[in-house]
């Protein structure tokens, strides 16, 4: 496996937030910002709210090695610097694994748990995610912990999509 293969697309929806911290007088206007590797996305700002909901999308390229997602809550401050609101990584190598198992079981239509990865030290999760196939796409739904704050959980959702690759029918 030659450095820089690419793997596909990630689409990720940053859904919602839940028992953000304040970071302003009675409450924060939080936005996130996601990056993998050397790209970075982020999503609208939400004004006056600790529990916001974006459903937004972010797409990513995902490429060989993959790495971890990190994310990074901040409050928007018209006048100083944006207050940060917590941050939190996720490692992809679970979502990529199961991409490839679901090639080699042939999957591809109704809906298959493909596994399950628990919290640990290579992501912030809350509880326990699945990764599930469903109509031939491989989708995970989690729950992180913003580090570095007192309260705070982000839920993505994620979403691999292959990308053909020439040569292979």
């Amino acid at each position: 496996m030659e450095m820089g293969e690419h793997l596909g697309q990630l689409k990720l929806t940053v859904v919602q937030g839940k028992r953000l911290v304040i970071r302003d007088f009675k409450s924060s206007d939080p936005y996130v910002v996601v990056k993998l590797g050397s790209q970075v996305a982020k999503t609208k700002v939400i004004n006056s709210c600790l529990n916001p909901v974006w459903n937004e999308e972010l797409v990513f390229s995902l490429t060989e090695p993959v790495g971890a997602l990190n994310l990074e809550v901040f409050d928007k401050d018209r006048f100083k610097t944006d207050d940060k609101m917590g941050h939190a990584h996720f490692s992809l190598q679970p979502l990529v694994s199961a991409s490839r198992l679901r090639k080699v079981l042939k999957v591809s239509s109704g809906e298959t748990a493909l596994r399950k990865v628990v919290p640990d030290s290579e992501n912030c999760l809350v509880r326990e995610s699945s990764i599930a196939c469903i109509e031939g796409e491989v989708v995970q739904d989690a729950w992180l912990r913003l580090c570095g704050v007192e309260s705070g959980e982000i839920q993505l959702k994620m979403k691999l999509i292959d990308t053909p690759v020439a040569g292979t029918r």
